[in-house]
């Protein structure tokens, strides 16, 4: 058996802020009527955490879950656990209509922290989304462009942001934001 690698390799950059490879993370796409009470029992057992409201994230540590689209989950798991819990879930959810899919490898998870606004301001300059804290709040995410690829972002708290994107663009997306947070660009638009 080979051993995990994540999609960046530990790749880290100081600039503005820190981009950093967020290292692996168990990743579940759960497809399903939210509303659904089998459902919502699988996801609490296997995240610990309630169906997230629209838009919403709950993450601790790398267990949480994050509410993508009307009928679908990315459920964040250790990554050595990722596996487990998908058969765990199947079985759960059996008799019910679900996809449930371990996306672990097929995903990069960037990291990026320092001053709020500076992460802010570095976000602002490669997606479409109004990074204002009153519009962006820790704990909301978002489906998005980042500069020509898709991703999901939030932020985590204060001064720290995560992006998950597809694992075949994960290097483009963090010399993306490794470029934009180059010493010395800053616009100064977000108070730090």
């Amino acid at each position: 058996m080979s051993n995990a690698l994540s999609a960046l390799g530990g790749a880290k950059f100081d600039g503005l802020v820190k981009v950093a490879d967020a290292g692996l993370q168990g990743m579940i796409t759960l497809r399903g009527n939210l509303a659904d009470a089998t459902l919502q029992q699988a996801v609490k057992a296997a995240t610990g955490q309630a169906v997230p409201d629209q838009r919403a994230i709950v993450l601790q540590g790398d267990t949480g879950v994050a509410w993508m689209s009307p009928d679908e989950l990315l459920l964040f798991v250790p990554y050595a656990q990722a596996h487990a819990c998908v058969a765990s879930l199947r079985t759960a959810l059996a008799g019910t209509h679900h996809i449930v899919e371990n996306v672990s490898d097929a995903r990069a998870f960037i990291t990026l922290s320092g001053a709020d606004g500076l992460v802010r301001e570095v976000l602002a300059k490669v997606v479409p989304v109004d990074m204002d804290p009153q519009q962006m709040p820790a704990g909301q995410m978002r489906r998005t462009k980042l500069a020509q690829v898709a991703a999901a972002i939030w932020m985590q708290g204060t001064g720290e942001a995560r992006v998950v994107c597809f694992r075949s663009v994960g290097t483009y997306a963090f010399d993306v934001l490794c470029t934009v947070a180059a010493p010395g660009s800053a616009v100064g638009f977000f108070a730090s």
